[in-house]
């Protein structure tokens, strides 16, 4: 067994053979930068929909005076790409694919080519996604959410003709990719260990990818299922969504027997486990880094462990929250009210755990570990606001406006791209070899944690003032005046914010070439993905070993290792 240094060994030389590795570390550096560059295209959506919403009339560089048809497309563009290919790319594609056969002491994941073929599937989504922008009447206008009749009717407005073809092949793509991809992960932690990785030596990461892969595997194909029939409905003269009596530009459809609501139940029986999608990897992430910034041992592993299953299987029980404001029936709504409840009990497990391991700890404030403690304030903010919502009589008010907007932008948006970057600014080294410049990277923790609360928390109060989201123009309506000046303070907070982010590119590209060379665990962690051996061997002890009464060393490797000093 050798003592150098682990590289990507496996890797075909050339340019070629790198783009279509099968080694797991490059396709997750591939899902990091195609996640990065739907990032970017998200945010400048968000900065021009902000700029419209206060200025309506500014005529802009290439684009002129913003329509409201084109806000909607920006708005359905916008979501689709965050919740996709940022939100769910990341964690699980970027750095579930680099790291964890690392942790588990894999050679790769268990189907290698399958785990490629993910990847530029996946790319191929991203890239007719963006085309719907540059086809005859543009990205389809009917939101993220797409709620038939608008999106199965091609003739319904601008965008949803070929734009909105577009986006249901793009989805298509998505969900086959992440199918096979779930695939991948839960047989490689299944069956892929290495000696002595019992399931309950996981790090917690690990659990939260394999959980979140079964999440995937099955919400990813209901949503599939969903896609089809909206485009049976939309070319092969179907009616699964489309009612009797639809008329469109002064002509009745002739469709008959359909019902929206189906697609809203089949849509957010995969949209509801999608937040966790999102999250559970960040969760993971924020209990391994609590740990290794505290030298403790997580408080709690088992209950972590038990909470993230628990999260998993009450995510696919909940989803008629979505749907109060539908006409449901009031029992059924009591019972996914009660559910949604419930589900506050392991997210609070989560949170206490967090605050047990920190407790008494010896913490090091890196900037990994800020972004984590950022990731614990935030999910507990914007989990504040889910049980209120929870409440069918104040959703019926609440569910149209921004209250909603800044919950799931907080609970769910804001809060898994904070584990992103604290995922970032820990695996750098690991990932590149280098250390990036601590900093450039406080000062984007602090550009980026106060701007997500400057510009979500007065949402709340614009919600609770009944201002309505998804309005395009809002300096003609006269009963929101009085609520410009918010509005203008949130964008102005959220140009702040974005501007904040080009110190993280900064420091990322920089880094990568010009930082300091890192040492090989640099942490001082205990998991095996920061190990010295080419192949960490057998498993001798759990995953968080740190100041063990009686151990000659501060912390203690998970594989059979010489002790660190």
């Amino acid at each position: 067994m050798s003592n150098a240094p682990r590289t990507d060994s496996g890797t075909s030389l050339g340019i070629v053979g790198r783009i279509f590795s099968c080694d797991h570390k490059v396709i997750g550096k591939q899902y990091f930068f195609l996640s990065l560059a739907a990032a970017l295209v998200g945010v400048a959506l968000s900065a021009l929909m902000r700029l419209h919403l206060v200025w309506p009339h500014a005529a802009l560089p290439f684009f002129g005076a913003i329509k409201p048809e084109q806000y909607l497309a920006m708005l359905t563009m916008h979501g689709t790409l965050m919740i996709f290919f940022v939100l769910t790319t990341a964690p699980q594609g970027a750095f579930g694919n680099y790291f964890l056969p690392l942790q588990i002491g894999a050679r790769d994941m268990a189907f290698p080519r399958l785990n490629m073929l993910s990847f530029w599937i996946t790319l191929a989504a991203f890239l007719v996604l963006l085309s719907a922008f540059f086809v005859s009447g543009g990205a389809p206008i009917s939101g993220w959410t797409h709620y038939p009749p608008l999106s199965a009717v091609s003739s319904a407005g601008p965008g949803q003709g070929t734009g909105m073809d577009l986006w249901i092949f793009s989805i298509g793509l998505f969900c086959l990719a992440s199918v096979l991809g779930s695939i991948n992960f839960i047989v490689t932690v299944l069956d892929r260990r290495a000696p002595g990785m019992t399931m309950m030596r996981l790090p917690l990461t690990v659990w939260s990818w394999f959980i979140t892969a079964i999440l995937s595997l099955l919400a990813f194909t209901v949503l599939h299922a969903a896609i089809l029939l909206l485009f049976c409905d939309r070319h092969a003269g179907t009616s699964f969504f489309i009612p009797s009596g639809v008329v469109v530009n002064g002509s009745p459809l002739a469709h008959a027997g359909g019902s929206p609501l189906l697609w809203q139940h089949l849509f957010w029986f995969f949209g509801h486990p999608e937040v966790y999608i999102a999250i559970l990897p960040g969760m993971g992430l924020t209990s391994h880094l609590l740990s290794t910034f505290s030298r403790k041992p997580v408080f709690g592993y088992r209950a972590m462990v038990y909470a993230m299953i628990a999260i998993g299987a009450l995510g696919f029980v909940v989803w008629g929250h979505h749907m109060f404001v539908s006409g449901m029936n009031p029992f059924a709504a009591f019972a996914f009210s009660i559910m949604t409840m419930v589900i506050g009990v392991p997210s609070a497990i989560k949170t206490f755990n967090w605050l047990g391991t920190m407790w008494r700890g010896s913490l090091r404030l890196t900037v990994p570990m800020m972004f984590a403690i950022g990731f614990v304030s935030i999910f507990v903010t914007g989990g504040l606001s889910g049980p209120i919502l929870a409440q069918p009589a104040l959703d019926m008010y609440l569910h149209d406006t921004y209250f909603v907007v800044a919950h799931f932008h907080l609970i769910m948006g804001v809060a898994a791209v904070i584990a992103i970057f604290a995922g970032t600014y820990f695996w750098f080294p690991r990932m590149f070899g280098r250390e990036m410049n601590i900093r450039l990277g406080y000062a984007h923790f602090w550009f980026t944690f106060i701007g997500a609360y400057a510009i979500f928390l007065p949402m709340h109060f614009l919600g609770m003032a009944g201002h309505p989201r998804r309005y395009s123009q809002l300096t003609d309506v006269h009963y929101l005046q009085a609520l410009l000046p918010l509005q203008r303070f949130i964008s102005l907070a959220a140009f702040i914010t974005i501007a904040g982010q080009i110190l993280f590119l900064v420091n990322l590209f920089w880094s990568m070439h010009r930082g300091k060379v890192a040492e090989t665990n640099p942490w001082r962690s205990t998991t095996c993905e920061w190990s010295t051996l080419e192949e960490p061997g057998e498993i001798v002890r759990g995953p968080y070993e740190f100041n063990v009464p009686g151990a000659s060393a501060e912390f203690l490797m998970q594989c059979n290792e010489p002790e660190a000093s």
